[in-house]
């Protein structure tokens, strides 16, 4: 640790446990905040993990004070979103990637409901941006977001709204970034607004397992408790900006790689009550899922998003 993070007071993630403040260590006095991990668990994830990235997430954190925790995967009951097991989950931490579109968006719908009324919060990991409940969850912020720029045009607008041209297809470079609006004026006096919603995705990857370097932009922030301003993820996917989502109401890490990309790692919306985190490192085939600072991060972000008893 360099001179700079001790001045800032920060510690390594390694020894967070060793340093819980006291709202923490105070956790088991309370009910413990109930987490589901949703694993696609495809093959490919056995190169780095011995079970699964989503069980090796769940086992790190079913070891930490105060979080109970279920991994459910595609197999299980009603694809591992039956009630049985989101009914009573305070945040969901999600992993897909080649088996997305087998969750509909009627499936999701009681997820973003309940993220909607503040009691069900969402974690989306590396490509799950393409992830159900991730996009449906970007969708109605579009929604939200337009009504409230339309709103001083007053009730005349006419809204329609645009799919992406494909689900599951990258943006090229020189895309429009999604979301946007097209606002046009006619002249009886009436609006019509062309709403096109976010691609969910960036026109950039590149599975080579070279390093990156995370940076935190907001070492204040809650999710950034206890893990260095700057540290190296060893081996990682590149991802590339620009993300065609709605502007987060939080930028908290930044990733960047030698050859120039870079890319907003670590991202907070408000989704009517509730909030959405998405945190970019988590190829399958390295085992980002192993680095402290990512399951500091992780655990920060399931304790500062889970619902707050009234």
């Amino acid at each position: 640790m360099n001179s700079d993070q001790t001045r800032r007071g920060f510690i390594r993630a390694s020894s967070v446990g060793a340093v819980l403040p006291a709202a923490l260590a105070a956790a088991g006095e309370r009910k413990p905040i109930q987490v589901v991990v949703w694993d696609e668990r495809q093959p490919a994830q056995k190169q780095a993990y011995d079970n699964f990235l989503g069980n090796q997430i769940a086992a790190h954190l079913k070891g930490r004070p105060g979080l109970a925790v279920t991994s459910v995967c595609l197999e299980d009951d009603e694809r591992g979103v039956s009630p049985a097991y989101i009914r009573g989950c305070d945040v969901l931490i999600w992993w897909g990637h080649a088996r997305q579109a087998e969750i509909t968006p009627k499936m999701a719908q009681p997820i973003l409901d309940r993220i909607k009324e503040g009691t069900l919060a969402l974690i989306a990991l590396h490509s799950a941006h393409w992830s159900t409940p991730f996009v449906e969850a970007m969708y109605d912020r579009t929604r939200t977001d337009t009504q409230k720029l339309l709103k001083r045009n007053g009730p005349q607008v006419e809204i329609t709204y645009v799919d992406p041209p494909r689900r599951y297809t990258t943006p090229k470079y020189e895309d429009r970034p999604t979301p946007y609006v097209e606002l046009r004026k006619f002249p009886d006096g009436s609006e019509k607004a062309k709403v096109f919603l976010p691609w969910c995705c960036f026109p950039a990857y590149r599975a080579d397992g070279k390093p990156s370097q995370v940076r935190v932009l907001r070492p204040d922030h809650p999710i950034a408790q206890g893990v260095p301003v700057q540290f190296a993820l060893p081996r990682t996917e590149m991802y590339g900006e620009v993300f065609h989502i709605p502007e987060p109401d939080e930028v908290v890490l930044e990733e960047r790689w030698a050859s120039g990309e870079w890319f907003r790692s670590g991202m907070v919306w408000n989704i009517g009550k509730g909030r959405v985190f998405y945190l970019r490192p988590g190829h399958e085939t390295y085992p980002i899922f192993k680095d402290p600072n990512i399951l500091c991060i992780l655990e920060n972000a399931v304790r500062w998003m889970a619902p707050k008893p009234p």
